[in-house]
């Protein structure tokens, strides 16, 4: 898949103000500070496109992005859907309650939602947080898959550990795993399996 152009199109704080359309739409979410807005704007092709901030937890509505892409000769258009990051603790309990809310109302009630990548900081141990949000993602039936974020920041015998490790405490709970990538925004890794899978389900969608 070729991505042409890639358009901020919405910010939304609920789910009834989110555009209106008939495409599929593929969203990313993840802790604060795992790397979402940069893993965009890489796999985008545009730098500019989800804003990047040192502070976490910035994303605070839901983000939509019109891509434009070719693949085998055909333009296609899909949503790229930027969620506000979970867990983030220095937020008062009632803007965590208020970004739940908004984050599982789109979850649970986007009809076009078509795919949720999960992402994980590929640095660090299997979070409780994130373990039990994948548990209900599962018990809700919400397709999704899992993005280890940050590849770039180990050697690749640690990497290899990591992610084995993650993979191990998931087959406690998974069978079969659900579908994963192992991504670097620095590197570009992962870059072209990811398009890749987007472009193998918007071919099934369009064939249904």
């Amino acid at each position: 898949m070729d991505i042409k152009n890639a358009t901020y199109m919405k910010s939304s704080a609920l789910i009834s103000q989110c555009p209106s359309h008939h495409c599929p739409e593929y969203a990313f979410i993840g802790r604060s500070n795992v790397g979402k807005s940069s893993l965009i704007n890489m796999l985008t092709g545009n730098k500019k496109l989800a804003k990047t901030s040192a502070t976490p937890g910035k994303t605070l509505l839901i983000n939509h992005f019109e891509i434009h892409a070719a693949t085998s000769g055909k333009d296609c258009t899909w949503y790229l859907v930027d969620l506000p990051g979970y867990g983030f603790a220095k937020r008062s309990k009632t803007e965590r309650t208020k970004l739940e809310n908004m984050i599982s109302g789109y979850i649970l009630q986007r009809e076009e939602l078509t795919n949720l990548f999960v992402l994980i900081d590929s640095r660090h141990e299997p979070q409780q947080i994130d373990l039990e949000f994948m548990q209900w993602l599962g018990e809700s039936s919400i397709p999704f898959s899992i993005v280890f974020t940050k590849a770039d920041k180990l050697s690749k015998q640690a990497l290899g550990n990591s992610i084995n490790a993650y993979l191990q405490r998931l087959a406690e709970g998974w069978d079969p795993l659900p579908p994963y990538f192992i991504t670097s925004s620095e590197t570009r890794q992962g870059r072209d399996e990811l398009l890749s899978y987007i472009d193998h389900i918007n071919k099934d969608i369009s064939q249904h």
